[in-house]
């Protein structure tokens, strides 16, 4: 069940969802604003021939108020508030409409699992033809959370308690097993029946 803006009052009551620093006035009727935060990371060109998801990638940091992106660019941001999700509750990061209709792409791949605790990384992407400037402190994105029917196991990952942009950290990933390319016997699943 996603919540409503009483249902983020709420919870942000009750301590089940930390938002800091928090402005009642960025709650909406079904999520709350998060502001863009003045850390930055964009790909290192100069020294990156290419991306492998088995070694980290190279980038070039960045402290700024005020950032251009150029068109068809693609950089990791930040939010100035770090949340904190109670084991119960899970988050999904959508760009704001008015920030889209201009062409900029604000993404964070995935949700946010229970029990997270840190800022926010963002995947920018300037889709448009001309550059796009972006000020720290303004509104950027938009949390929506939603209840779990029970409690989850809390998220542990290799994202938890990240600080400002954080780059991928997929090579620290290891797969446990090779794709066997078995086919499904769908027959076999109840939603058939």
């Amino acid at each position: 069940m996603i919540l409503s803006d009483k249902g983020i009052k709420q919870k942000i009551e009750l301590g089940k969802l930390v938002i800091d620093p928090f402005a009642a006035s960025q709650v909406q009727p079904a999520s709350i604003d998060l502001r863009l935060g003045d850390h930055f990371l964009i790909l290192d060109k100069y020294r990156t021939s290419h991306i492998s998801l088995n070694e980290p990638a190279t980038y070039m940091k960045m402290k700024e108020k005020s950032i251009t992106i150029p068109p068809q660019t693609f950089l990791l941001a930040t939010t100035v508030e770090s949340i904190q999700l109670a084991n119960n509750i899970t988050a999904f990061v959508e760009g704001r409409s008015s920030i889209g209709r201009l062409g900029l792409f604000v993404q964070n791949a995935g949700w946010i699992d229970p029990g997270f605790c840190g800022t926010i990384t963002l995947e920018l992407f300037n889709a448009n033809c001309v550059p796009i400037t972006l000020e720290a402190g303004r509104r950027i994105c938009q949390l929506v959370i939603a209840e779990l029917d029970q409690d989850a196991s809390p998220y542990k990952g290799k994202y938890s308690g990240q600080w400002g942009a954080t780059e991928s950290r997929i090579y620290l990933e290891h797969d446990a097993e090779p794709c066997s390319n078995k086919q499904m016997n769908c027959s076999k699943l109840s939603i058939f029946d």
